[in-house]
């Protein structure tokens, strides 16, 4: 508890009465002091200090890490901090890998000749396995999804039986960044007769969702979560906090993505990146949970690490609607306030000192929808058919397709299943309630069932050659929309419930009809696609796709039933009814009172009632699946799912010294914003790829090729698929591809096939870089790839934090230029090679130099923040690091 070690160094020893009162008196004026001192630190940093008490060892977390973050306002951002998370929670497709590294690790750790039996999560871990959904014409149910990844499905059941602590959550329950996050936290732990608040970390960017419940978490990719599982903490610099104050509520007709896609515009134009966000102020009151929720999921776009409410009113009688046991309710709120982690709605004058106060009005927040190509473009929905007019004028860029103005009123007369319809410009022809951000927000969901029957009711229809589908992360979501009563009418549009995890946000998208392809091909037109998630970048969804909005589901489906986004809503109907009659949008759209009584009448109780029964009891399928149960791992040769990552390889009992990296060719020359979905995608294998090549000589057909995201516990696919996004753009090359020059030779391969050329010869490989190196979701692969293509280092003008962290954590060196140089500026085209020697003694921000084959010598920042990261990169690692502790 937050005030204990305190309350135990502050011993009475009796003397006389006087003396006594006298001493009783002087603690009584010290704990009163430190509670008025803890009451001016955030809420967030509360929990960090609380974490730092608890585990304050003297060696992974020392007294001066505690003093650190009990003067928070004067150290902030200038010190390293560690954390203890109180759990860890995994997806399948990045917590598949950790858990093949865990098995992997076992296998080191016994050839070095310690016990594999000590290789387990020393931590709590839950692990959904509701992450590999891809949509096809077959995938009506779970028999699609329990043959397609039979031999993943057995790995995780053999995890839970061997590892301690970690329990999987069955298929077909739903995604963890969802509703289920209710049934996962824990809001108070208690062990050992120790109560703590409860905080987690996890290898997917909307951990930061369950901070809308007051619980302390965020996405750190797999190699911090394993060390995490491990027992190590996480370490962070200890971050400014930025108070976000909400007055006001919105009107009627926006919803809570319009205010979520509002306060990301808002915050990203503060700047926020890698820092806490907190909210106060009486607007915090006038938001549900499950729009705190969505707001927080939101964080990871306009670049905070977390964005925080603090337990309140709202959260407890949010618990209790959903079934949370009323003795722990209690308990959690008696200790919360005890120990001044819980927030009162009416008392405003008592908020923490902040970093930095914002101030957003919700009143002043319209319906937006945001795009065509970066989720932080945010568009008003009054000004859409302006702004997409203005994206054809535009030159090509994130904001632009430079279409000719004669060519701007082009279009196609198509046939599709026996009628005639037109594409031009703007055409939508994907719309997709999808699972990431959205659906687990009944109000939304609830909201576009109701427009749905609304629409349908007036004789709307949507046209049958856009690809429609729905696509929810829980099974609560169909739970809700048919005991409301108006699934029926989203099936009668289209939206009929593909089944359960991530899909068309990721790229596992069906074909688009035949008929529509050529038609986009035929007049290079720019259709299309408006969903409810949180990413939209150029090519995710799909190839020929080149606009994509992200929507509010009511929205998703009012652009659907239009068939364009080149539509004003306020003068131009969304069709007629059958009299002829114009609709409009306003028709239809249902009010903020009829989604609430819905919400509150029909959803919330059962929902999780329901979603309970599910966890616990789990399903046929999952409960009668065959798995292992040895110590060891049975590695199966023949599987293109699972395989043993050759990590460990070369590990040896004790690190090595630093070797030089000496004429090393550039694999890759990238400039501005390069994702990790440019480095490692998560979607569809292509045909022609390196990857897929793999596949079929392992005598795999196309169909069963299934995702990237799938095959994360194959490192052999994974390695082929680096660099394997069509939209990579080389400079080598100029032109987007995924390929790259191999200079020896002259030949342009793919970038898997150069590589290995490069590994052959024993050359070894670095990445030229611009700004923002490794920006998007937290994927270990993307750095576990160009490690396994031999990559030992990146320069780049600057990095996303997590994945430098992740370079780090998997032996490549992150170089930064200095200041006001880059590649371009210093004349380098790439071409030359490069070498750099590392000194005996390698610190936090020191300066090297790099030599190149030309005779230029230039120096370069090498990124390390602190200690422990340069201790680690010693290691080769953080996998080997934790390894060795292990031997």
């Amino acid at each position: 508890m937050l005030l204990r070690p305190w309350g135990k160094r502050l011993r009475l020893v009796p003397r006389t009465a006087l003396f006594l009162f006298l001493e009783v008196i002087l603690v009584s004026l010290c704990l009163l002091s430190f509670r008025i001192f803890i009451s001016a630190l955030p809420y967030s940093i509360r929990v960090l200090l609380e974490a730092a008490v608890r585990n304050c060892d003297g060696f992974l977390m020392k007294k001066e890490d505690v003093m650190n973050i009990l003067d928070w306002k004067t150290k902030q951002s200038s010190v390293e901090v560690p954390f203890f998370p109180a759990r860890v929670l995994l997806q399948d497709f990045t917590g598949i890998p950790a858990m093949v590294d865990f098995a992997a690790m076992r296998e080191a750790v016994k050839i070095l000749g310690g016990d594999p039996r000590r290789v387990h999560p020393a931590r709590p871990t839950d692990l959904t396995v509701d992450h590999s959904l891809q949509i096809d014409f077959m995938l009506k149910n779970q028999e699609v999804e329990f043959g397609r990844n039979r031999e993943r499905l057995q790995f995780f059941k053999w995890s839970s039986r061997v590892f301690k602590n970690v329990a999987v959550i069955p298929p077909g329950t739903g995604m963890a960044h969802q509703v289920n996050l209710e049934y996962l936290s824990r809001m108070v732990f208690e062990e050992d007769n120790l109560l703590f608040p409860d905080s987690v970390v996890g290898t997917d960017s909307h951990i930061t969702m369950v901070n809308g419940l007051g619980i302390l978490g965020w996405g750190v990719g797999g190699i911090e979560t394993e060390a995490v599982m491990l027992g190590l903490p996480v370490s962070l610099t200890l971050p400014e906090v930025v108070g976000c104050e909400l007055s006001g509520s919105s009107n009627p007709f926006v919803t809570s993505i319009d205010v979520v896609l509002g306060i990301t515009k808002h915050l990203r134009q503060v700047g926020v990146a890698g820092k806490f966000v907190e909210f106060f102020g009486s607007g915090v009151s006038q938001l549900s949970i499950v729009d705190r929720t969505t707001i927080a999921n939101m964080c990871p776009e306009y670049g905070a690490i977390l964005s925080f409410f603090p337990v309140d009113n709202v959260t407890l009688k949010h618990l209790e609607h959903t079934g949370f046991d009323k003795a722990k309710l209690k308990s959690v709120e008696t200790y919360l306030k005890a120990v001044k982690l819980f927030r009162h709605d009416q008392d405003n004058s008592g908020e923490p000192t902040y970093s930095q106060v914002i101030r957003i009005h919700l009143n002043s927040i319209v319906p937006s929808v945001s795009g065509p190509k970066r989720p932080q473009d945010r568009v008003a929905v009054t000004d859409m058919k302006r702004d997409f007019q203005a994206c054809l004028n535009e030159k090509v860029g994130f904001k632009g397709f430079q279409i000719a103005a004669e060519k701007q009123k082009d279009y196609v007369c198509i046939r599709y299943e026996g009628s005639e319809y037109t594409l031009s410009h703007g055409s939508v022809v994907l719309a997709a309630v999808t699972s990431c951000t959205n659906n687990c927000n009944p109000s939304v969901m609830l909201a576009a069932g109701l427009l749905a029957k609304k629409a349908v009711d007036a004789g709307l229809h949507v046209k049958p050659y856009i690809r429609t589908s729905l696509s929810p992360g829980s099974g609560m979501v169909t739970h809700y929309l048919s005991s409301s009563g108006v699934l029926p009418y989203l099936s009668k549009l289209g939206f009929e419930i593909v089944g359960y995890g991530c899909s068309t946000c990721v790229g596992n998208t069906a074909p688009l009809p035949e008929a529509v392809l050529n038609a986009v091909k035929q007049g290079d037109l720019v259709t299309c696609g408006v969903l409810s998630g949180n990413k939209n970048f150029e090519g995710r969804l799909c190839d020929c796709v080149r606009a994509n909005y992200l929507a509010s589901p009511p929205l998703v489906v009012a652009y659907a039933i239009a068939g364009t986004v080149n539509i004003d809503f306020q003068t131009e109907p969304l069709g007629t009814d059958p009299t002829g009659r114009s609709i409009y949008l306003q028709d239809i759209w249902p009010s903020r009172e009829e989604v609430h009584q819905m919400e509150e009448e029909r959803v919330v109780l059962s929902m999780f009632k329901v979603l309970k029964e599910k966890m616990e009891m789990g399903n046929k399928r999952w409960n009668s699946l065959e798995a292992p149960d040895s110590v060891l791992f049975p590695w199966d040769l023949k599987s293109t799912y699972i395989r043993c990552p050759s990590f460990f390889d070369k590990l040896t009992k004790e690190p090595v010294a630093l070797r030089p990296i000496e004429n090393a060719h550039v694999l890759l020359y990238l400039g501005d914003s390069v994702t990790t979905d440019h480095i490692s995608p998560a979607g569809s294998i292509a045909r022609s790829s390196a990857a897929a090549k793999y596949l079929t000589n392992r005598g795999l057909t196309p169909r069963e090729f299934n995702s990237y995201g799938a095959r994360r516990g194959n490192d052999a696919v994974m390695t082929r698929g680096t660099f394997a996004n069509i939209k990579l753009f080389n400079k080598f090359l100029g032109k987007p591809a995924p390929k790259t020059i191999h200079f020896p030779s002259g030949q342009t391969l793919d970038v898997f096939e150069a590589a290995e050329l490069y590994q052959k010869d024993g050359v070894p490989l670095i990445i030229l870089a611009g700004k923002k190196y490794g920006s998007g979701n937290s994927r270990d692969w993307a750095a576990k790839g160009p490690y396994l293509l031999g990559v030992k280092a990146v320069l780049a003008e600057s990095y996303e934090k997590i994945h430098k962290d992740h370079l780090i954590g998997i032996g490549i060196v992150p170089l930064q230029f200095l200041p006001g140089e880059n590649a371009e500026s210093l004349g380098l085209s790439g071409r030359e090679t490069f070498s750099l020697t590392f000194p005996e003694e390698l610190s936090p921000g020191l300066t090297l130099s790099i030599k190149t084959s030309t005779g230029k010598v230039f120096s370069v920042i090498a990124a390390f923040e602190n200690d422990v990261e340069v201790t680690l990169y010693r290691h080769g690692g953080l996998l080997n690091f934790v390894a060795r502790k292990f031997s």
